[in-house]
């Protein structure tokens, strides 16, 4: 008799928990407010991948496309949306206030998703939804794809605790950590934490553990993003691949790899550009796309 979907599935989660029961998470903050050595480093990092230039852009346009693996699509179909997040054009607003616009598409059709700071829209195929866990879904990707394109700035203001933590080898690269703890945090959580690890050498970050309380269904786990490949646009030095994988409740579960395929800076985005069902004026023409250069 074969097995059913069910039985492998739960057969392919014990192996992930037994194999990785070591696996480390988030070191607990132990303080209240920002440490100077971890401000420091923070700092060094945002410097490393250009902060003089990023201060000086107002908006972003981004597409990616990526790889989605088969178990997680399974464990949090509304997460990863595979019929209709396969690859996106991006538009984000950094200031006054900031506003970010994804147009997701996939098999399935497009999803148009509006992240602001009043709150999250989704459209599928123009169609607006209302699903409580949808709203949320798409509420943490939009803010967990900024903090990821945006890296060390992310965190430069609106921690309620930073401070450093226990150095780890990352992809052969030698790393000091810093732990955050940002009160909301990103999507509809009340309160995340975050490590970040930071290259010792050049200070680029290549790495972001963070815990996704902005779900009920993810409330309690753990994931990370690696980042590879980084390329200097604009004076800024951006990733543009990213992997992500589950430490918590499965640890080191593949979830999704990713490619940054396209980005340009200072359109003069307006928010009456990207605040709708589809992008216009000038948020209409794709991100510009990138050379295969890597450093």
């Amino acid at each position: 008799m074969r097995p059913s979907l069910t039985h492998l599935l739960s057969a392919t989660v014990l192996l992930a928990l037994l194999s990785g029961c070591a696996t480390r998470g988030i070191p607990p903050a132990t303080v209240t407010g920002e440490q100077p050595a971890a401000r420091a480093l923070l700092e060094k990092s945002a410097e490393a991948h250009g902060l003089a230039a990023f201060r000086q852009i107002n908006d972003i346009s981004v597409s990616y496309a990526g790889e989605w693996y088969g178990l997680v699509s399974l464990l949090q179909p509304t997460l990863t949306d595979a019929n209709f997040r396969q690859g996106s054009q991006e538009r984000l607003i950094l200031k006054n206030p900031p506003l970010v616009s994804q147009h997701h598409l996939g098999p399935m059709g497009s999803k148009q998703v509006i992240r602001s700071v009043d709150g999250v829209q989704v459209f599928y195929e123009g169609v607006a939804a209302s699903d409580r866990d949808v709203l949320a879904a798409a509420a943490l990707v939009a803010d967990g794809y900024r903090m990821f394109l945006t890296g060390p700035f992310y965190f430069l203001e609106g921690n309620l605790s930073l401070e450093p933590a226990e150095g780890e080898v990352v992809n052969d690269r030698d790393c000091a950590t810093i732990v955050a703890v940002r009160r909301p945090g990103h999507g509809l959580s009340k309160e995340d934490r975050y490590q970040l690890f930071i290259d010792r050498e050049n200070h680029l970050l290549r790495r972001v553990r963070f815990t996704m309380e902005g779900m009920e269904s993810t409330q309690g786990a753990i994931a990370e993003v690696d980042f590879f490949d980084h390329q200097k646009i604009a004076g800024v030095t951006w990733p543009t691949r990213f992997y992500e994988r589950l430490i918590k409740p499965i640890p080191n579960l593949p979830v999704h790899d990713w490619r940054l395929t396209g980005l340009d800076v200072n359109r003069g985005l307006n928010a009456t550009e990207i605040n709708g069902k589809a992008f216009a004026g000038n948020a209409a023409p794709p991100a510009r796309a990138l050379e295969n250069s890597k450093n």
